[in-house]
């Protein structure tokens, strides 16, 4: 993955071998935490819903994002937000192999990072479908009826039903033009999106 500053991305990876890196409440908030420290120093987050078996970021790059701070890794650059992604799974990892007296990888190793804004220039915005594809997926996998019965997601915060901070509200508003009123926000976001877009972003 290479982040560039100010572009947007996708950022998604699932469980290894299709297992659940969350198994309880307590899981979900601690992966939260280690986003939170290891994201918001390089990026804003835009949206996010953490599956059982999955997790889905919408990310825009901070403008000052600077490579000058990636280091050198036998002839690879890193970029530092490449380096906390892998930080962030790998401790995650260790504290719960711990906890649960389990061993192996919990995600896959590659975590994918589809880069938006070059899609939204062809004026496909793919940005904005995004955002609401990753809210509605709980409810596409049929684990709730309802998008704000799903506790793991940035949906209700949104909604105007939580005071959730992890995300930029008001750039995300900006970036895709989100209504302010709940409710117009609460119906658009049950919108379907078109299955070419949806390729787009995965």
């Amino acid at each position: 993955m290479q982040f560039h500053p100010g572009y947007t991305y996708h950022v998604y990876n699932q469980g290894n071998n299709r297992q659940q890196p969350f198994f309880e409440l307590e899981n979900y908030v601690y992966f939260l935490e280690k986003i939170r420290k290891g994201f918001l120093p390089h990026c804003d987050i835009l949206a996010w819903c953490l599956m059982p078996n999955h997790f889905h970021f919408l990310i825009t790059i901070h403008e000052n994002y600077v490579h000058e701070d990636a280091i050198q890794n036998k002839e690879k650059i890193v970029n530092p937000l490449n380096r906390q992604i892998g930080i962030i799974q790998s401790s995650y990892t260790k504290a719960i192999n711990n906890r649960y007296g389990r061993s192996g990888s919990l995600f896959r190793q590659n975590t994918k990072a589809k880069s938006l804004t070059e899609q939204d220039r062809d004026k496909i915005d793919t940005g904005v479908n995004c955002f609401f594809y990753i809210h509605q997926n709980p409810l596409k996998a049929g684990l709730v009826k309802k998008l704000e019965d799903w506790e793991f997601s940035s949906f209700k915060d949104y909604a105007g039903m939580r005071n959730g901070d992890l995300c930029n509200k008001d750039l995300a508003k900006d970036l895709f033009k989100l209504p302010n009123e709940p409710s117009k926000f609460y119906n658009l976001s049950y919108q379907t999106i078109p299955e070419e877009v949806v390729k787009r972003i995965n």
